[in-house]
């Protein structure tokens, strides 16, 4: 019971007086993920880097970061506790858009679980010769992930938009509402 309290006081902490720092912080995490994607990106399309060498930023010196199926499932994870530690801060139409953007980090997830089971076990999908995800049968990763990437971070920025309004702040507990 105690654990349950303390974990309860912690939420409502989260998604009361420091709902405001918690998303900045969870929103810094986020974009530092998408400009990792987005860079691999331009490595590729702007520069035209053989997609082995295109790492992102941190992947230059750490590449193994592009390669651990860990590391992926683990923002994947952190993304989705995220959403769902800071949601009970949203209400009306910003509370909405924070859903649409736990729904799909909620698939996004499940593709990284896949992609991680198939790695420990070293059984692919589809007999290919690396780890694939479901949709990873029909695009290729490194855009289908810079894909996920943007259509969980934008229903987020829109739920965080409106969170701000005065008018979306019925039942709210937090102080992310703009000062007027």
């Amino acid at each position: 019971m105690a654990t349950t309290t303390i974990s309860a006081s912690t939420l409502d902490a989260l998604n009361g007086r420091h709902h405001k720092t918690a998303l900045t912080i969870y929103l810094f995490i986020v974009v530092a993920h998408w400009a990792e994607h987005v860079a691999q990106a331009a490595q590729v399309y702007v520069w035209g880097w053989p997609l082995p060498e295109a790492r992102g930023v941190l992947g230059m010196p750490f590449p193994w970061l592009v390669t651990s199926e860990w590391m992926h499932y683990g923002y994947a994870l952190l993304m989705l506790v995220g959403l769902i530690m800071l949601r009970k801060g949203f209400t009306g139409s910003s509370r909405t858009w924070w859903n649409i953007s736990l729904g799909i980090q909620v698939w996004h997830h499940l593709e990284h679980l896949l992609l991680l089971v198939q790695k420990l076990s070293g059984v692919y999908l589809a007999g290919r010769p690396v780890p694939t995800s479901l949709l990873q049968l029909a695009f290729p990763r490194m855009e289908l992930h810079l894909f996920y990437n943007a259509v969980v971070f934008a229903p987020m920025v829109v739920a965080m938009l409106l969170h701000r309004r005065p008018s979306e702040r019925h039942g709210a507990s937090c102080t992310c509402a703009i000062a007027h």
